[in-house]
Protein backbone atom coordinates (compact mmCIF):
# COMPACT_ATOMS: atom_id res chain seq x y z
CA UNK A 1 0.00 0.00 0.00
CA UNK A 2 1.13 3.60 -0.62
CA UNK A 3 2.83 5.24 2.33
CA UNK A 4 1.90 8.05 4.68
CA UNK A 5 2.51 10.99 5.25
CA UNK A 6 1.92 12.72 1.96
CA UNK A 7 5.10 13.79 0.15
CA UNK A 8 5.76 17.44 -0.68
CA UNK A 9 6.39 18.51 -4.30
CA UNK A 10 4.75 15.37 -5.66
CA UNK A 11 2.80 14.87 -8.83
CA UNK A 12 -0.89 14.76 -7.88
CA UNK A 13 -2.57 12.24 -10.19
CA UNK A 14 -6.36 12.48 -10.42
CA UNK A 15 -7.40 8.89 -10.94
CA UNK A 16 -5.94 5.45 -10.31
CA UNK A 17 -7.57 3.24 -12.92
CA UNK A 18 -5.77 0.88 -15.29
CA UNK A 19 -5.37 3.73 -17.77
CA UNK A 20 -3.59 5.93 -15.20
CA UNK A 21 -0.79 3.45 -14.49
CA UNK A 22 1.51 4.90 -17.21
CA UNK A 23 1.40 8.29 -15.47
CA UNK A 24 2.73 6.77 -12.24
CA UNK A 25 5.34 4.80 -14.16
CA UNK A 26 6.50 7.97 -15.92
CA UNK A 27 6.78 9.84 -12.62
CA UNK A 28 8.75 6.95 -11.08
CA UNK A 29 11.08 6.97 -14.07
CA UNK A 30 11.76 10.63 -13.31
CA UNK A 31 12.28 9.95 -9.60
CA UNK A 32 9.24 12.09 -8.72
CA UNK A 33 6.88 11.01 -5.91
CA UNK A 34 3.18 10.67 -6.68
CA UNK A 35 -0.05 11.12 -4.77
CA UNK A 36 -2.95 9.13 -6.18
CA UNK A 37 -6.57 10.25 -5.84
CA UNK A 38 -9.38 7.75 -6.37
CA UNK A 39 -12.51 6.91 -4.43
CA UNK A 40 -12.02 3.14 -4.81
CA UNK A 41 -9.99 1.42 -2.13
CA UNK A 42 -8.99 -1.24 -4.67
CA UNK A 43 -7.99 1.18 -7.43
CA UNK A 44 -5.53 -0.69 -9.72
CA UNK A 45 -2.92 2.09 -9.79
CA UNK A 46 -2.68 2.63 -6.02
CA UNK A 47 0.26 0.19 -5.69
CA UNK A 48 2.19 2.34 -8.19
CA UNK A 49 1.78 5.54 -6.13
CA UNK A 50 3.83 6.79 -3.19
CA UNK A 51 0.72 7.93 -1.30
CA UNK A 52 -3.02 7.68 -1.85
CA UNK A 53 -6.18 9.62 -1.06
CA UNK A 54 -9.41 7.61 -1.16
CA UNK A 55 -11.48 10.54 -2.36
CA UNK A 56 -13.63 11.10 -5.43
CA UNK A 57 -11.73 12.91 -8.16
CA UNK A 58 -14.85 15.08 -8.56
CA UNK A 59 -14.51 16.47 -5.01
CA UNK A 60 -11.91 19.24 -5.25
CA UNK A 61 -12.72 20.59 -1.78
CA UNK A 62 -12.13 17.25 -0.08
CA UNK A 63 -8.83 16.84 -1.92
CA UNK A 64 -7.65 20.27 -0.77
CA UNK A 65 -8.62 19.44 2.81
CA UNK A 66 -6.78 16.12 2.67
CA UNK A 67 -3.63 17.72 1.26
CA UNK A 68 -3.47 20.26 4.08
CA UNK A 69 -0.08 22.00 3.93
CA UNK A 70 1.18 19.72 1.16
CA UNK A 71 1.65 21.50 -2.15
CA UNK A 72 1.93 19.40 -5.29
CA UNK A 73 4.56 20.18 -7.91
CA UNK A 74 1.98 19.55 -10.61
CA UNK A 75 -1.50 18.19 -11.15
CA UNK A 76 -2.43 15.79 -13.93
CA UNK A 77 -5.44 13.83 -15.12
CA UNK A 78 -5.50 10.83 -17.39
CA UNK A 79 -7.96 8.97 -19.58
CA UNK A 80 -11.06 9.94 -17.59
CA UNK A 81 -13.60 12.73 -17.91
CA UNK A 82 -14.60 12.63 -14.25
CA UNK A 83 -11.59 14.61 -13.00
CA UNK A 84 -11.38 17.36 -15.62
CA UNK A 85 -13.24 20.03 -13.63
CA UNK A 86 -11.18 19.19 -10.54
CA UNK A 87 -8.00 19.34 -12.61
CA UNK A 88 -8.85 22.95 -13.49
CA UNK A 89 -9.95 23.91 -9.99
CA UNK A 90 -6.86 22.51 -8.26
CA UNK A 91 -4.56 23.98 -10.90
CA UNK A 92 -5.91 27.44 -10.09
CA UNK A 93 -5.87 26.76 -6.34
CA UNK A 94 -2.19 25.76 -6.29
CA UNK A 95 -1.02 28.08 -9.09
CA UNK A 96 0.19 24.99 -10.95
CA UNK A 97 2.57 25.32 -13.91
CA UNK A 98 -0.22 23.99 -16.12
CA UNK A 99 -3.90 24.69 -15.53
CA UNK A 100 -6.41 22.58 -17.41
CA UNK A 101 -8.60 24.96 -19.50
CA UNK A 102 -12.06 25.58 -18.10
CA UNK A 103 -13.68 26.00 -21.53
CA UNK A 104 -12.69 22.46 -22.43
CA UNK A 105 -15.56 21.15 -20.26
CA UNK A 106 -17.91 21.99 -23.15
CA UNK A 107 -16.54 18.97 -24.95
CA UNK A 108 -18.01 16.73 -22.25
CA UNK A 109 -21.61 17.84 -22.84
CA UNK A 110 -22.59 16.20 -26.10
CA UNK A 111 -25.28 18.80 -26.85
CA UNK A 112 -22.84 21.70 -26.33
CA UNK A 113 -20.37 19.70 -28.38
CA UNK A 114 -22.68 19.84 -31.40
CA UNK A 115 -22.98 23.62 -31.01
CA UNK A 116 -19.18 23.93 -31.02
CA UNK A 117 -18.92 21.72 -34.09
CA UNK A 118 -21.36 23.98 -35.95
CA UNK A 119 -19.51 27.14 -34.84
CA UNK A 120 -16.28 25.75 -36.31
CA UNK A 121 -17.85 25.13 -39.71
CA UNK A 122 -17.54 21.34 -39.40
CA UNK A 123 -20.20 19.18 -41.06
CA UNK A 124 -22.77 18.07 -38.46
CA UNK A 125 -25.64 15.54 -38.45
CA UNK A 126 -29.08 15.10 -36.89
CA UNK A 127 -29.48 14.94 -33.11
CA UNK A 128 -31.86 15.73 -30.22
CA UNK A 129 -31.16 16.03 -26.48
CA UNK A 130 -33.28 16.57 -23.40
CA UNK A 131 -33.59 15.72 -19.71
CA UNK A 132 -37.22 14.78 -20.44
CA UNK A 133 -37.24 11.17 -21.66
CA UNK A 134 -40.60 11.56 -23.41
CA UNK A 135 -39.28 14.57 -25.34
CA UNK A 136 -36.20 12.65 -26.48
CA UNK A 137 -38.36 9.76 -27.70
CA UNK A 138 -40.81 12.05 -29.49
CA UNK A 139 -38.20 14.18 -31.26
CA UNK A 140 -35.91 11.25 -32.04
CA UNK A 141 -38.78 9.63 -33.93
CA UNK A 142 -38.27 12.31 -36.57
CA UNK A 143 -34.64 11.34 -37.22
CA UNK A 144 -33.62 8.66 -39.72
CA UNK A 145 -32.88 5.26 -38.23
CA UNK A 146 -30.66 3.76 -36.95
CA UNK A 147 -29.92 6.08 -34.02
CA UNK A 148 -27.26 6.06 -31.33
CA UNK A 149 -28.78 6.82 -27.91
CA UNK A 150 -26.42 7.73 -25.06
CA UNK A 151 -26.05 9.89 -21.94
CA UNK A 152 -25.15 13.46 -22.84
CA UNK A 153 -22.43 13.52 -20.17
CA UNK A 154 -21.23 9.91 -20.37
CA UNK A 155 -17.95 8.31 -21.41
CA UNK A 156 -16.36 4.91 -21.92
CA UNK A 157 -19.33 3.56 -23.96
CA UNK A 158 -21.51 3.42 -20.84
CA UNK A 159 -25.25 3.57 -21.50
CA UNK A 160 -24.91 3.54 -25.28
CA UNK A 161 -27.49 1.71 -27.44
CA UNK A 162 -27.86 1.41 -31.20
CA UNK A 163 -31.57 1.69 -31.99
CA UNK A 164 -32.86 0.23 -35.26
CA UNK A 165 -36.63 0.36 -34.52
CA UNK A 166 -38.73 3.19 -33.02
CA UNK A 167 -40.29 0.82 -30.48
CA UNK A 168 -36.85 0.36 -28.88
CA UNK A 169 -36.34 4.08 -28.20
CA UNK A 170 -37.97 4.26 -24.72
CA UNK A 171 -35.83 1.42 -23.32
CA UNK A 172 -32.66 2.89 -24.84
CA UNK A 173 -33.42 6.31 -23.35
CA UNK A 174 -34.11 4.79 -19.93
CA UNK A 175 -30.84 2.84 -20.12
CA UNK A 176 -28.86 5.97 -21.03
CA UNK A 177 -30.38 7.97 -18.14
CA UNK A 178 -28.94 5.45 -15.68
CA UNK A 179 -25.44 6.54 -16.73
CA UNK A 180 -26.11 10.30 -16.87
CA UNK A 181 -25.38 12.49 -13.83
CA UNK A 182 -27.68 15.16 -15.31
CA UNK A 183 -30.35 12.64 -16.42
CA UNK A 184 -29.99 14.07 -19.93
CA UNK A 185 -30.01 11.85 -23.00
CA UNK A 186 -28.97 12.51 -26.58
CA UNK A 187 -30.12 10.62 -29.67
CA UNK A 188 -27.94 11.01 -32.74
CA UNK A 189 -28.22 9.99 -36.35
CA UNK A 190 -25.94 7.01 -37.05
CA UNK A 191 -23.50 8.36 -39.62
CA UNK A 192 -22.22 6.05 -42.36
CA UNK A 193 -18.56 5.94 -43.37
CA UNK A 194 -15.13 4.95 -42.09
CA UNK A 195 -15.02 4.92 -38.30
CA UNK A 196 -11.85 6.75 -37.29
CA UNK A 197 -10.30 8.38 -34.28
CA UNK A 198 -7.72 11.14 -34.24
CA UNK A 199 -5.24 11.86 -31.45
CA UNK A 200 -3.42 15.16 -31.16
CA UNK A 201 -0.92 16.72 -28.79
CA UNK A 202 -0.93 20.48 -29.13
CA UNK A 203 1.55 23.19 -28.30
CA UNK A 204 0.59 26.79 -28.93
CA UNK A 205 -2.62 25.74 -30.67
CA UNK A 206 -0.94 23.55 -33.30
CA UNK A 207 -0.56 19.80 -33.22
CA UNK A 208 2.94 18.51 -32.60
CA UNK A 209 1.78 14.89 -32.94
CA UNK A 210 -1.23 13.65 -34.91
CA UNK A 211 -2.34 10.05 -35.36
CA UNK A 212 -5.44 8.84 -37.21
CA UNK A 213 -6.68 5.37 -36.31
CA UNK A 214 -9.37 3.08 -37.64
CA UNK A 215 -11.76 1.09 -35.46
CA UNK A 216 -12.51 -2.50 -36.39
CA UNK A 217 -15.18 -4.20 -34.30
CA UNK A 218 -14.79 -7.94 -34.02
CA UNK A 219 -16.68 -10.75 -32.35
CA UNK A 220 -15.91 -12.65 -29.19
CA UNK A 221 -13.98 -11.42 -26.17
CA UNK A 222 -11.94 -9.01 -28.32
CA UNK A 223 -14.17 -6.00 -28.80
CA UNK A 224 -12.19 -3.88 -31.23
CA UNK A 225 -8.92 -3.51 -33.06
CA UNK A 226 -7.56 0.05 -33.29
CA UNK A 227 -5.08 0.48 -36.14
CA UNK A 228 -3.01 3.37 -37.37
CA UNK A 229 -4.18 4.24 -40.86
CA UNK A 230 -2.68 6.13 -43.76
CA UNK A 231 -4.98 8.55 -45.60
CA UNK A 232 -4.40 10.85 -48.52
CA UNK A 233 -2.56 14.12 -47.69
CA UNK A 234 -5.80 16.01 -48.33
CA UNK A 235 -7.76 13.81 -45.91
CA UNK A 236 -5.01 14.06 -43.27
CA UNK A 237 -4.94 17.84 -43.54
CA UNK A 238 -8.75 18.08 -43.38
CA UNK A 239 -9.00 15.91 -40.26
CA UNK A 240 -6.12 17.62 -38.44
CA UNK A 241 -7.41 21.12 -39.25
CA UNK A 242 -10.94 20.23 -38.08
CA UNK A 243 -9.63 18.79 -34.80
CA UNK A 244 -7.35 21.78 -34.20
CA UNK A 245 -10.26 24.20 -34.72
CA UNK A 246 -12.36 22.35 -32.16
CA UNK A 247 -9.48 22.30 -29.67
CA UNK A 248 -8.95 26.05 -30.00
CA UNK A 249 -12.72 26.64 -29.62
CA UNK A 250 -12.49 24.92 -26.22
CA UNK A 251 -9.33 26.73 -25.16
CA UNK A 252 -7.10 23.68 -25.61
CA UNK A 253 -3.88 25.17 -26.95
CA UNK A 254 -1.51 22.86 -25.06
CA UNK A 255 -1.87 19.18 -24.30
CA UNK A 256 -3.68 16.10 -25.59
CA UNK A 257 -7.13 15.62 -27.11
CA UNK A 258 -8.82 12.94 -29.16
CA UNK A 259 -11.93 12.69 -31.30
CA UNK A 260 -14.12 9.91 -32.67
CA UNK A 261 -15.27 10.67 -36.21
CA UNK A 262 -16.73 9.20 -39.36
CA UNK A 263 -15.18 10.01 -42.72
CA UNK A 264 -18.02 10.02 -45.22
CA UNK A 265 -17.99 9.13 -48.90
CA UNK A 266 -18.14 12.88 -49.59
CA UNK A 267 -14.72 13.31 -47.96
CA UNK A 268 -16.17 15.27 -45.04
CA UNK A 269 -15.52 14.36 -41.41
CA UNK A 270 -18.43 14.15 -38.99
CA UNK A 271 -17.05 14.46 -35.47
CA UNK A 272 -18.96 12.01 -33.30
CA UNK A 273 -17.42 12.58 -29.89
CA UNK A 274 -14.67 14.59 -28.24
CA UNK A 275 -12.37 13.70 -25.37
CA UNK A 276 -10.37 16.79 -24.35
CA UNK A 277 -7.73 14.68 -22.63
CA UNK A 278 -5.34 11.76 -23.08
CA UNK A 279 -6.77 8.73 -24.87
CA UNK A 280 -7.59 5.54 -23.04
CA UNK A 281 -7.68 1.96 -24.33
CA UNK A 282 -3.88 1.74 -24.29
CA UNK A 283 -3.55 4.26 -27.15
CA UNK A 284 -0.35 5.77 -25.64
CA UNK A 285 1.25 2.33 -26.06
CA UNK A 286 0.05 2.15 -29.66
CA UNK A 287 1.53 5.59 -30.40
CA UNK A 288 4.84 4.52 -28.88
CA UNK A 289 4.85 1.34 -30.98
CA UNK A 290 4.02 3.16 -34.21
CA UNK A 291 6.07 6.35 -33.91
CA UNK A 292 8.34 6.04 -30.89
CA UNK A 293 6.63 9.02 -29.23
CA UNK A 294 5.88 9.28 -25.51
CA UNK A 295 2.64 11.21 -25.06
CA UNK A 296 2.51 10.32 -21.36
CA UNK A 297 5.98 11.81 -20.88
CA UNK A 298 4.93 14.90 -22.81
CA UNK A 299 1.84 15.34 -20.61
CA UNK A 300 3.84 15.01 -17.40
CA UNK A 301 6.42 17.49 -18.72
CA UNK A 302 3.64 19.94 -19.62
CA UNK A 303 2.07 19.51 -16.19
CA UNK A 304 5.36 20.32 -14.47
CA UNK A 305 6.10 23.31 -16.68
CA UNK A 306 9.05 21.60 -18.36
CA UNK A 307 10.04 21.63 -22.05
CA UNK A 308 8.48 18.81 -24.01
CA UNK A 309 11.96 18.00 -25.36
CA UNK A 310 11.91 14.97 -27.62
CA UNK A 311 8.82 13.28 -26.19
CA UNK A 312 6.82 13.95 -29.36
CA UNK A 313 9.63 13.56 -31.89
CA UNK A 314 8.84 10.56 -34.08
CA UNK A 315 11.73 8.11 -34.36
CA UNK A 316 9.95 5.65 -36.67
CA UNK A 317 6.86 5.44 -38.86
CA UNK A 318 5.23 2.01 -38.68
CA UNK A 319 1.76 0.60 -38.63
CA UNK A 320 0.49 -0.47 -35.22
CA UNK A 321 -2.68 -1.92 -33.73
CA UNK A 322 -4.08 -2.82 -30.34
CA UNK A 323 -6.67 -5.42 -29.44
CA UNK A 324 -8.64 -5.08 -26.24
CA UNK A 325 -9.34 -8.41 -24.56
CA UNK A 326 -12.31 -9.00 -22.29
CA UNK A 327 -14.39 -11.76 -20.79
CA UNK A 328 -16.19 -13.95 -23.29
CA UNK A 329 -19.18 -14.27 -20.96
CA UNK A 330 -22.34 -12.13 -21.08
CA UNK A 331 -22.58 -12.27 -17.28
CA UNK A 332 -20.15 -11.56 -14.46
CA UNK A 333 -17.41 -14.10 -14.02
CA UNK A 334 -14.25 -15.01 -12.14
CA UNK A 335 -10.94 -15.10 -13.98
CA UNK A 336 -9.52 -18.57 -13.44
CA UNK A 337 -6.30 -18.28 -15.46
CA UNK A 338 -4.61 -16.82 -18.51
CA UNK A 339 -3.45 -19.15 -21.26
CA UNK A 340 -0.84 -18.43 -23.90
CA UNK A 341 0.56 -15.15 -22.57
CA UNK A 342 4.23 -16.16 -22.57
CA UNK A 343 3.98 -17.55 -26.08
CA UNK A 344 2.14 -14.46 -27.32
CA UNK A 345 4.87 -12.15 -26.03
CA UNK A 346 7.41 -13.97 -28.19
CA UNK A 347 5.45 -13.53 -31.42
CA UNK A 348 7.41 -11.33 -33.88
CA UNK A 349 5.87 -7.87 -34.05
CA UNK A 350 4.20 -8.00 -30.64
CA UNK A 351 5.35 -5.02 -28.57
CA UNK A 352 3.09 -5.33 -25.50
CA UNK A 353 0.88 -7.89 -23.81
CA UNK A 354 -0.63 -6.26 -20.72
CA UNK A 355 -2.97 -8.00 -18.28
CA UNK A 356 -5.32 -5.94 -16.14
CA UNK A 357 -6.87 -8.85 -14.21
CA UNK A 358 -5.40 -11.69 -12.19
CA UNK A 359 -6.81 -15.13 -11.35
CA UNK A 360 -9.51 -14.76 -8.73
CA UNK A 361 -10.59 -11.30 -9.91
CA UNK A 362 -14.23 -10.57 -10.70
CA UNK A 363 -14.57 -9.60 -14.38
CA UNK A 364 -17.51 -8.00 -16.15
CA UNK A 365 -18.92 -8.65 -19.61
CA UNK A 366 -16.85 -6.66 -22.11
CA UNK A 367 -19.65 -4.25 -23.03
CA UNK A 368 -17.72 -1.06 -22.21
CA UNK A 369 -14.13 0.14 -22.26
CA UNK A 370 -13.62 -0.08 -18.51
CA UNK A 371 -14.40 -3.82 -18.51
CA UNK A 372 -11.41 -4.89 -20.60
CA UNK A 373 -9.04 -7.25 -18.80
CA UNK A 374 -6.07 -7.20 -21.13
CA UNK A 375 -4.65 -5.85 -24.36
CA UNK A 376 -2.16 -6.81 -27.05
CA UNK A 377 -0.16 -4.32 -29.17
CA UNK A 378 1.66 -5.07 -32.42
CA UNK A 379 3.74 -2.97 -34.80
CA UNK A 380 5.30 -3.58 -38.19
CA UNK A 381 6.14 -2.17 -41.60
CA UNK A 382 2.78 -3.05 -43.15
CA UNK A 383 -0.84 -3.61 -42.20
CA UNK A 384 -0.44 -7.26 -43.21
CA UNK A 385 2.50 -7.71 -40.82
CA UNK A 386 0.58 -6.16 -37.94
CA UNK A 387 -2.56 -8.18 -38.66
CA UNK A 388 -0.60 -11.43 -38.78
CA UNK A 389 1.12 -10.66 -35.47
CA UNK A 390 -2.18 -9.85 -33.76
CA UNK A 391 -3.97 -12.85 -35.20
CA UNK A 392 -1.15 -15.14 -34.07
CA UNK A 393 -0.95 -13.66 -30.58
CA UNK A 394 -4.73 -13.38 -30.30
CA UNK A 395 -5.09 -17.09 -30.97
CA UNK A 396 -2.73 -17.74 -28.06
CA UNK A 397 -3.94 -15.30 -25.40
CA UNK A 398 -7.08 -16.70 -23.82
CA UNK A 399 -8.71 -15.68 -20.54
CA UNK A 400 -10.41 -18.61 -18.80
CA UNK A 401 -13.47 -17.20 -17.04
CA UNK A 402 -16.13 -19.09 -15.15
CA UNK A 403 -19.57 -17.68 -14.31
CA UNK A 404 -20.16 -16.52 -10.77
CA UNK A 405 -23.45 -16.93 -8.98
CA UNK A 406 -24.52 -14.02 -6.80
CA UNK A 407 -26.43 -15.14 -3.75
CA UNK A 408 -29.92 -13.71 -3.32
CA UNK A 409 -29.81 -10.37 -1.51
CA UNK A 410 -26.17 -9.67 -2.46
CA UNK A 411 -25.11 -6.98 -4.92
Amino acid sequence: MPCDPLPQNALLVLGASQEHIPLYEEARRRGMPTIAVDMRADAPAFPFADAALEISTRDAGAIVDALGDVRPAGIVGGASDAALATWHTLGVRYDAPYVYPKDAFAGLDKAAFHAAVASCGITDYGWVASSDPDEVVAKAAGLPLPLVVKPVDGSGSKGVTLVAHPDDLPAAVAHARVYSASQTVIAEECVEGRQLTIDLFLRGGRSMMTCVKELEFVAGSVVRRICTVQLSPEEDDHLEASAERLCRAWGIVDGPANFDLVLGADGQARIIEADPRLSGDSIPRLLAAAYGVNVVGALVALTLGEPLDGHLLATRNEHAAVELVGSQLVTDGELVAWDGVVAARSVPGITDVVLYAEPGDLVRPHDQSGHKIGMVVAAGPSVADVSLALETAGALVRPIVRPVTVAKGES
